[in-house]
């Protein structure tokens, strides 16, 4: 596989031309950076006593994760918590977070980053990986093109929410993000363009597919959508930050899609017939989603773990969430589907996205629970559900 150093070239608007999802302009959704109702202020405190652990703990030093995905998912936890220290009135843990940020994530956009690294594949005109260039078992998959909007999307959100709180920053890589863009989200008509329109989006379907290369007997597949939703928030954020309202526009609009795909395909409600009645009765949530079937289990887990079925369909935590399980109703359905495999060993990480959730139509049971967690999901954090749940407000049945 013939590869160079990131390809970075300025999108232009002709690069990103958004005529062709003008008809579905009505559809996108709001694209701002904080919680839908906000924080009460007698519940700072709590999140600020977290977010003071959190960043304490903060040391490049001891990032162990190589891969795209994992490292990109880290980016991202970190990048919430600056977020969340606006949200609270808490700007004095902003800068260390910053410094952090540059630290973590200029390797990747410099190709110094030991170990990995992005480099442009001209053969598939797109962006992958040092260690998936050389073995396609690496990063996931992410040299075969598997789940580029997964891996990036991750990236994106920590790169819009450096961009916001240090602009300086955000115009010197400004080239290097909008090519991580444009791997997944280039809307562009040109015959010459170094990536393909829109990679992973099926405009027939209304939804990506996260498989690459790889063929498979019964198609594309998409297991965790939530993230395919964070993919194209997070290209929506970065546009923000930059200005560029025109792809604002684009993304929300393309995140806007997934949702609805996630609560028409992958969110089984009871009493629904879009499945056989069987599968409806068993199920919750779609595992993996195929062209041609869809299945129970995820490619790591068995169709029994559905702590881990309920998490892949909702990380990562943040105010898009709040979108995506909207319908409270369906939450406390798959909340209460889930409890029953809560029994097993080491799953805390998948813990705190069922109390997430719970949180959505049981703020105190769920908070009583996020208190006691032991440890998070490595794109989660304590910050980050206490945020959760004191954003709740009082919810209303939609």
């Amino acid at each position: 596989m013939l590869a160079h150093p990131l390809h970075v070239r300025l999108l232009s608007r002709e690069d990103c031309h958004v005529t062709v999802l003008e008809d579905f302009k009505s559809n996108h959704v709001s694209v701002t950076w904080h919680s839908i109702r906000g924080i009460k202020e007698e519940s700072h405190n709590e999140i600020i006593q977290g977010l003071r652990r959190d960043v304490a703990s903060l040391n490049p030093a001891v990032i162990m994760a190589k891969s795209s995905y994992f490292y990109g998912k880290f980016l991202a936890r970190v990048a919430r918590l600056a977020l969340i220290a606006e949200e609270v009135c808490y700007p004095e843990v902003i800068p260390t977070i910053g410094k952090y940020l540059k630290s973590t994530i200029e390797p990747w956009l410099d190709g110094t980053f030991s170990g990995n690294g992005f480099l442009y594949d001209a053969k598939w005109g797109g962006i992958i990986t040092k260690l998936g260039s050389t073995n396609p078992g690496e990063d996931l998959g992410f040299g075969l093109y598997n789940a580029h909007h997964y891996h990036l999307g991750y990236f994106l959100y920590a790169i819009a929410v450096l961009a916001k709180i240090d602009p300086t920053w955000g115009r010197k890589y400004r080239p290097q993000a909008y090519s991580l863009m444009a791997d997944f989200m280039n809307l562009g008509r040109r015959l010459n363009s170094n990536y393909p329109r829109l990679r992973c989006f099926d405009l027939y379907k209304l939804h990506s597919w996260a498989g690459g290369l790889t063929e498979f007997a019964d198609g594309c597949n998409q297991e965790s959508i939530s993230e395919a939703v964070n993919a194209y928030y997070s290209a929506a954020l970065m546009e923000l930050a930059y200005g560029e309202t025109h792809l604002v526009a684009v993304g929300s609009t393309l995140a806007a899609m997934e949702i609805q795909a996630a609560q028409t395909w992958w969110h089984v409600r009871e009493g629904d017939n879009l499945y056989e009645e069987d599968f409806t009765r068993e199920n919750r949530v779609v595992g993996v989603l195929w062209a041609n079937k869809r299945d129970s289990g995820l490619w790591f887990a068995g169709a029994e773990q559905r702590d881990c079925r309920l998490g892949i369909q909702v990380l990562p935590l943040s105010r898009i969430t709040e979108v995506l399980f909207s319908d409270i109703q369906f939450s406390k359905q798959l909340v209460d589907w889930t409890y029953p495999a809560l029994n097993r060993e080491g799953i805390e990480g998948w813990r705190g996205f069922v109390c997430a959730l719970e949180g959505i139509f049981d703020q105190g049971s769920a908070m009583e629970k996020v208190r006691s967690l032991s440890g998070f999901d490595d794109g989660n954090s304590i910050s980050n559900l206490l945020w959760w749940i004191h954003s709740r407000g009082d919810e209303e049945e939609t």
